[in-house]
């Protein structure tokens, strides 16, 4: 685009210029102090003696040692003193020359031939051209301005010519000396001008990164002292403050530091504490990890990591722990003869040093089980009472998180430590009593197995390392004595209940719910009602009566309600003017105060309203959930006319019990001869067997020798004594098998008013776990096989009695 053509030769002598450029159209001072440029001044002023015009020098640049390919004709416009007063001159740059080879002039000076370059752009412009021009000036202008040369953005618009605009790019200081000499060897006006809108641009550009970094330190410093400014005053106001209070300034609660350090914890605790206030220090205030430490600390630093309870003195008099125990507790004799083991081992342990073994100590792990209503509770307050300990109850029915247990991992928003060790900061010391209510009601989904999570707390050789996910830090368990309550041992997991000591409560007998009545329910409900003990008074029949015919439970809530019941009705009648205070209520009381018995022994109903008073119906003993109870069994022959032959079973059975009937129906079909029963028809007949309540499901094999005894009656015609109970399961031989619960189904035997039971052989030694007073009411039979059973259970053939006659169902 540019042509370039050497139009005459010079010979100039050299002004060298170290590491500096001078373009042509620049005009630069240079000092003469510096001997080859006052050399090449004096040599171009000699020169000019005999040629007319200004004296001529050639401008080279020098970098390192090495002169520049081209070089700048420049004028010496003025020889005087620079601002400083040192000699110099003023030097206009004209036009480049193309370096050549030395010759020889006068004076001092280096003179060379040159050649100088000749320039050419199109006129008029082309449109490229033209916008590469406009796109110079629009970003020397912005250059110009950001540093408020607003006088020299006019001389730069005023500039047309395109190497003119090029060269005026030798005055940006931001231009390196190899930038500068590229520029000067460029001989192309255009190229050159394209040459020096890249450097300013990429100069832009960089210059636009460094105001940002520097508009975002300086942000940054502002907030900082900003910050430290309200900081120190919020400081200030709260010194004033504890001032105002009378506190003393070593009380600054946020110095997590002085904090641990005072703390008394564990070495490993305070490692990990320590740690955790580094990370607090380093991280900023507005960063959430700040306040996820903090949180932490604070949970660290409120756990009662040496507190223990000293064991009262009652704990290590057995005798008195003992007396505790039974002041508050009527019965359960297991569970109290249990935990004065426990205590008496305790009280030898310390007595002998060994408080710690092997890392461990002498904690306890208990599962009460039995039936609502008993008391498994409330028991766990009475043994943190007789041990003189904190109790704790931890709640478990319904929880399905893992996490509810181990606690959750730091990194969750929200995280918050497990209900393990919730209750031990809640308790304030390292040797509670805590209580692991309804045990046997976790659930497990998605979220993990608290179950699963429960092993390791209620494990004995590891709970002295137990480890929460929120703290990771060791939580010695080994001391705490956890009590653990369930309704059905069979709803707990093997594993888990593996690693406890199961005591069972199988519920009260009748006259333990008279003294319980007495001594804890009616006092607890006279407060409640607002009345004092004189004022009204339950003779002992009137509770009898309450818990044998009102009341038809394993424990005693139904009861207490009954007595809650009661003495707010005779509350509401004194406050009506209808009864005079004292009153003492009996038992022909009741039925006008709280209405009809609910539960009449079946031997106290009439003859001919007895479930029994016809054959084919036997009455069982059976083990729910809520203790035991009785379980009646009937069975009915179908009409051979209908040709529905078959067993038939309603009410609800498993699998178990299905089997059970199917075995009782062939044993009586192979041995009916022996029995001298009339079997031979049924082939041909129906059998159906029903257990009423049909909505409450059952299982298992106990009710074997009672399906016998129905059926036996049925074909017999022979009706099955009302006073008589059975349990226990039948083989196809006609052997008496055993079964489990025998204390529970002999209590129910002795609510619902049974007075004889017969039970398998090999359940004999069961009856040690039933209370006296129970078996002194019972006359309880052993059997080994079914013929005893029905010789015990079957009433005497009445005169004409028609046997094998259908009985509804």
């Amino acid at each position: 685009m540019a042509a370039e053509s050497p139009a005459f030769t010079l010979t100039l002598p050299v002004l060298p210029l170290d590491d500096e450029v001078v373009l042509p159209g620049m005009v630069v001072p240079l000092d003469l102090s510096d001997a080859e440029v006052r050399a090449a001044v004096e040599a171009a002023q000699a020169a000019a003696r005999s040629e007319p015009g200004k004296p001529k020098v050639l401008l080279v640049p020098r970098v390192d040692g090495t002169y520049a390919k081209t070089g700048v004709l420049g004028t010496v416009e003025q020889v005087g003193r620079l601002a400083d007063g040192d000699p110099g001159a003023l030097i206009r740059g004209r036009s480049r020359v193309r370096i050549g080879a030395g010759t020889t002039g006068p004076g001092a000076a280096l003179w060379v031939e040159g050649a100088a370059v000749e320039e050419s752009v199109p006129d008029p412009l082309p449109g490229q051209v033209a916008e590469l021009v406009k796109e110079y000036k629009a970003l020397a202008t912005s250059w110009l301005r950001k540093r408020g040369a607003w006088q020299v953005v006019d001389r730069v618009q005023a500039i047309d010519d395109v190497s003119a605009l090029a060269d005026n790019s030798g005055y940006s200081p931001f231009l390196s000396t190899e930038q500068k000499v590229e520029l000067l060897e460029t001989a192309d006006p255009v190229a050159r001008l394209r040459l020096a809108t890249q450097q300013l641009r990429d100069h832009l550009a960089e210059q636009e990164v460094a105001e940002t970094i520097a508009k975002d330190v300086q942000e940054g410093v502002d907030k900082q002292q900003r910050e430290f400014l309200l900081r120190r005053q919020l400081e200030a106001v709260r010194k004033e403050l504890r001032e105002l209070n009378g506190e003393q300034e070593g009380e600054e609660s946020d110095d997590y530091r002085a904090r641990v350090e005072a703390a008394d914890l564990p070495e490993k605790v305070r490692e990990a504490a320590l740690k955790e206030v580094d990370k607090l220090e380093r991280a900023s205030d507005q960063s959430p990890e700040g306040s996820w430490i903090r949180t932490w600390l604070d949970t660290v630093l409120e756990m009662p990591w040496n507190e223990r309870t000293d064991d009262s003195a009652s704990a290590y008099d057995i005798k008195g722990a003992r007396a505790v125990l039974d002041a508050e507790h009527a019965g359960l004799e297991d569970v109290k003869e249990r935990i004065t083991e426990y205590l008496a081992v305790r009280k030898r342990r310390a007595d002998r040093g060994l408080g710690v073994v092997g890392g461990r100590r002498g904690g306890a792990v208990l599962a009460l089980v039995g039936p609502p209503g008993v008391g498994k509770t409330s028991l766990g307050e009475s043994v943190a009472h007789a041990m003189g300990r904190k109790f704790v109850r931890v709640a478990l029915g319904g929880v399905r998180d893992e996490a509810e247990i181990r606690g959750h991992r730091r990194t969750y928003v929200g995280a918050l430590p497990g209900r393990i060790v919730r209750a031990v900061k809640e308790a304030g010391s390292m040797n509670p009593v805590i209580l692991l209510d309804e045990i046997d009601k976790v659930g497990s989904d998605f979220r993990g197995d608290p179950a699963a999570a429960l092993l390791e707390v209620l494990d004995p050789a590891q709970n002295h390392t137990f480890r929460d996910h929120y703290l990771e830090v060791e939580l010695d368990l080994s001391d705490v004595v956890f009590l653990a309550t369930a309704n059905v041992l069979e709803a707990i997991p093997e594993a888990l209940a593996d690693r406890m000591e199961i005591v069972r409560l199988d519920g009260y007998t009748e006259d333990e719910k008279v003294v319980i009545a007495r001594d804890h329910l009616l006092p607890r409900q006279l407060e409640r009602a607002g009345l004092d003990r004189d004022e009204v008074t339950l003779e002992e029949s009137a509770l009898r009566k309450l818990a044998g015919e009102y009341t038809r439970e394993a424990g005693v809530r139904t009861l207490e309600r009954s007595i809650a019941r009661l003495l707010r009705k005779v509350a509401a009648q004194h406050e009506l003017g209808e009864r005079e205070l004292p009153f003492t209520v009996t038992d022909g009381d009741l039925r006008d105060l709280i209405g009809r018995p609910h539960h009449v022994p079946e031997s106290a109903q009439d003859p001919a309203e007895r479930r029994t008073a016809v054959p084919g119906v036997a009455t069982g003993l059976a083990v729910t959930g809520a203790g035991g109870d009785v379980l009646y069994v009937e069975a009915s022959l179908a009409d051979p006319e209908t040709g529905a032959a078959g067993l038939t079973l309603t009410g609800q059975l498993g699998d178990v019990m299905k089997e059970s009937a199917q075995i009782a129906l062939s044993f009586l079909r192979s041995h009916g001869a022996e029995l001298e029963l009339p079997v031979a028809d049924l082939k041909d007949r129906g059998v159906h067997i029903h257990f009423p309540a049909g909505a409450v499901p059952k299982d298992g094999p106990s009710a074997g020798i009672t399906m016998t005894t129905a059926l036996a009656s049925l074909l017999s015609g022979r009706l099955v004594r009302t006073d008589v109970a059975m349990t226990g399961e039948v083989s196809l031989t006609g052997r008496v098998l055993p079964i489990g619960g025998v204390k529970q189904k002999l209590l129910a035997a002795h609510r619902a008013g049974v007075t004889t039971v017969i039970i398998p052989k090999r359940n004999e030694p069961d009856l040690d776990d039933v209370p006296a007073e129970v078996l002194d009411k019972l006359d309880v039979h052993t059997v080994t096989d079914v013929r005893q059973v029905l010789e015990l259970a079957l009433a005497p053939a009445a005169t004409g009695a028609e046997p094998a006659v259908p009985v509804a169902a």
